[in-house]
């Protein structure tokens, strides 16, 4: 028989018990959580397009492989002639190279550049599945195949992403460094960007179930080349204040443009004028080295 002094014993014993079961339930539903955010990570980074794109480009088509056997493609844009800027251009984590032909045709006929548009392993019909380190092979054998098959000088490279492409482009520019960085809509790193997906202190846990490293931010910060960076101030994906640290952060600013009324997919056309004469300035910023290092960086806006 219980006595009247033991019940309420018994019932806070009980209550303490039930706690305990939800939060360790809890925790182990976050623990969970945590681990499909590291299984699945790469693929929430990469999202390439569900169909293969099958109109043609207007552009010359060129095939190499990465250091590790996949076979690549990329588009060529422009007069490749010598002493013309040569840009390799990265494009964002649900695009395609081929859809960026129009916007390399035109930085073409405006910088009068040689433009390369790689295309990812994965995307538009690349076999492979698109992951971190497979982005980083990727990418040099884009550099490779212009060095060695284009005979393209380090002293005419000039490297531009949009986006997802912005951290392969600054990673590449880490190992390889060109004359020039231009960034639109960057993101500052992986692990920042993880706060925008909603899980509780994730950014606590991040060098542990880290599977993507980009840091755009410690990366600029030991380039000796001019960074430039342009970023709508309507962003929804990458706010611009991440935009802004990433042109704050480097050790050689190159021209920050602001573009009002921008969101993460439409700069260019938002833009207009004042983003081409942004896009021209940033792949010719390094043809003055010793001026760029001495000239004060540069913020703009669109009128």
């Amino acid at each position: 028989m219980i006595t009247g002094t033991l019940k309420p014993f018994l019932r806070a014993t009980s209550v303490t018990h039930a706690f305990v079961l939800i939060a360790a339930g809890l925790a182990l539903l976050y623990v969970c959580l945590l681990l499909l955010l590291w299984r699945f990570q790469e693929q929430i980074v990469f999202q390439p397009p569900s169909v293969v794109a099958s109109e043609d480009a207007s552009a010359r088509l060129v095939r190499y492989r990465a250091e590790d056997g996949v076979e690549l493609f990329a588009f060529v844009v422009g007069d490749c002639a010598e002493n013309t800027p040569f840009v390799i251009a990265f494009h964002g984590n649900a695009d395609l190279a081929r859809w960026f032909v129009p916007w390399a045709t035109q930085l073409a006929r405006e910088a009068g550049a040689c433009v390369m548009i790689p295309e990812y392993r994965g995307y538009d019909g690349l076999i492979g599945a698109p992951t971190y380190a497979g982005s980083a092979h990727d990418a040099l054998a884009a550099l490779a195949f212009a060095r060695d098959t284009l005979h393209i000088p380090s002293d005419r490279l000039v490297y531009f992403g949009h986006s997802l492409g912005t951290a392969i482009a600054t990673e590449l520019a880490a190992i390889e460094p060109p004359r020039a960085l231009a960034l639109q809509s960057p993101f500052s790193s992986a692990r920042a960007m993880s706060r925008r997906m909603l899980v509780p202190w994730v950014t606590a846990f991040w060098g542990l179930i880290s599977r993507v490293h980009f840091d755009t931010i410690a990366r600029v910060r030991s380039l000796d080349v001019p960074v430039s960076v342009v970023h709508g101030d309507k962003d929804l994906i990458i706010p611009i204040e991440m935009g802004r640290e990433v042109f704050g952060a480097a050790r050689r600013s190159g021209e920050l443009l602001i573009v009002p009324g921008a969101g993460h997919n439409n700069v260019p056309e938002v833009g207009g004028r004042s983003y081409w004469s942004w896009l021209v300035r940033a792949v010719h910023a390094g043809d003055h080295a010793d001026a760029s290092r001495a000239a004060p960086a540069k913020t703009r806006s669109v009128p």
